[in-house]
């Protein structure tokens, strides 16, 4: 009787995690897929904790105590901007549990129902060997995205001759180390397994650039499910095969989403991403002209135009800009002017991160398009108001064959009358390329903070 209330609230939960997918594919329906996602959790937590087979409830409630108060003291302190590497360190955490749930069940097989030690069931070592690969892969991937999002190490590709080649053999010798684990149960065996796992995953990530974070964020992310999934596996827990199948399903399409966004494969990205060191300065042409403008020529365009089209960018997040954005907006509508916000797939290292910041700032969702509904109207507009983005607009992405970006859906704004383009210098974007968008005729520069010239502009008009 037990087992069939367990298996119904587990069902109920999981589809709770469905539907909560489903709720977050659109920002009108996100609270309410969080909403159904939390709920399912709660279901997910309390059917487990009600097993008669839980036993350590001091120790389950000190880890609820200390990790809640940790994560209730990073969530109120976390700024938007850092989510992307907040994220990734997440998802190490998950890799690292999956690493600890098998090291348990490894050396306690009986708790677990697998077998004993020394006898563990083939198919309980096959799983648990695959989990704990993957989880050692996604736990040391996940720390050098972070270190690289935060700046704390170079965003810059790191290479080496014989990289590939090397990480070949070394996934070679991890299949051959899981087959000696099989057969002989050899503790040896394990931990071979989780270093060269730990090392495979460091040298994974370190030849990836920055322009590619977001895709090894995704890709982390479907890792981190496939590592739960291996977990429930192991504790033969269906819910938690269920949830760590639909994050790894989910975070694997996501990833090739984004690449077809980049127009790029999702190969090229492992085996080596573009991108240097986000905000070094652009290394072009210095003497190119510019032409700078102030908050009142930007005021003098936008009151005069009939069309404008918002292109926000991760200059826009760093400043909080988006309540400014959002009142510059309202007093252009105010005066009959055609508002749109146009996003990029990958802007602001994230997928929907400008949709999230900009619905902070409740900016009508039917203003808000994405690239391939929006890019055919920048010709019809009077104005291009791109605050903070670089990379997603560069048209040397379709001009220049010899560019690291060539290749890349771009939103063209450049064929807009005049592009007003709000950045604190010249310096290049996150990939490490010179935006020639900075020198066309028809591109003013406005050099300041995004939110101290967008405020200033609101003044104005």
């Amino acid at each position: 009787m037990h087992a069939d209330v367990t298996g119904i609230a587990y069902l109920i939960a999981a589809i709770c995690f469905i539907m909560a997918l489903r709720g977050l594919s659109s920002p009108e329906t996100a609270r309410r897929g969080n909403a159904i996602g939390i709920a399912g959790m709660v279901i997910a937590v309390a059917t487990t904790l009600a097993d008669p087979g839980v036993v350590s409830f001091e120790l389950i409630a000190a880890g609820v105590v200390i990790g809640g108060a940790i994560g209730t003291v990073i969530a109120l302190r976390i700024q938007m901007t850092a989510l992307p590497q907040l994220v990734a360190a997440f998802h190490s955490l998950v890799g690292l549990a999956a690493v600890a749930v098998a090291t348990a069940a490894f050396y306690a097989p009986e708790a677990y129902g697998i077998g004993t030690v020394g006898d563990i069931k083939t198919a309980s070592l096959i799983e648990m060997a695959i989990g704990t690969a993957v989880g050692a892969v996604t736990f040391t991937g996940s720390v050098v995205a972070f270190a690289k999002l935060q700046g704390l190490v170079s965003g810059a590709p790191l290479v080496f001759k014989g990289q590939h080649p090397l990480n070949a053999g070394l996934g070679a010798v991890l299949v051959l180390l899981v087959v000696w684990l099989c057969l002989a149960e050899a503790p040896a065996a394990y931990w071979l397994i989780v270093i060269l796992s730990l090392a495979l995953g460091f040298l994974i990530i370190v030849p990836i650039g920055g322009a590619d974070m977001p895709v090894v964020i995704s890709m982390l992310n479907s890792y981190s499910g496939w590592a739960a999934c291996g977990i429930g596996f192991t504790l033969s827990n269906t819910l938690l095969i269920i949830t760590g199948a639909l994050v790894g399903s989910s975070g694997a399409i996501l990833s090739y989403i984004m690449c077809r966004g980049m127009n790029r494969s999702f190969f090229s990205v492992i085996l080596g991403g573009f991108g240097v060191e986000g905000g070094q300065a652009a290394g072009g042409d210095d003497e190119r002209h510019v032409k700078a403008g102030s908050a009142e020529d930007a005021a003098f365009v936008l009151k005069n135009a009939s069309k404008v089209i918002v292109v926000p960018g991760y200059g826009m997040a760093v400043a909080q800009a988006q309540h400014a954005l959002r009142e510059m907006c309202d007093t252009l509508k105010g005066q009959g002017i055609d508002i749109a916000y146009a996003i990029h797939p990958v802007a602001g290292r994230m997928p929907g991160h400008m949709n999230v910041l900009l619905a902070e700032a409740s900016v009508p969702y039917d203003e808000v398009f994405e690239l391939e509904d929006i890019n055919n109207e920048f010709a019809a507009a009077d104005v291009a108001y791109v605050i903070g983005a670089n990379d997603v607009t560069n048209p040397a992405a379709k001009t220049d064959a010899e560019s690291p970006i060539f290749g890349m859906p771009i939103l063209e704004v450049e064929k807009a009358s005049t592009v007003l383009f709000v950045k604190r210098s010249l310096a290049s974007g996150y990939a490490g390329v010179d935006n020639e968008l900075f020198y066309r005729d028809n591109t003013m520069m406005l050099f300041d903070d995004a939110k101290k010239m967008t405020e200033e502009i609101v003044q104005a008009l």
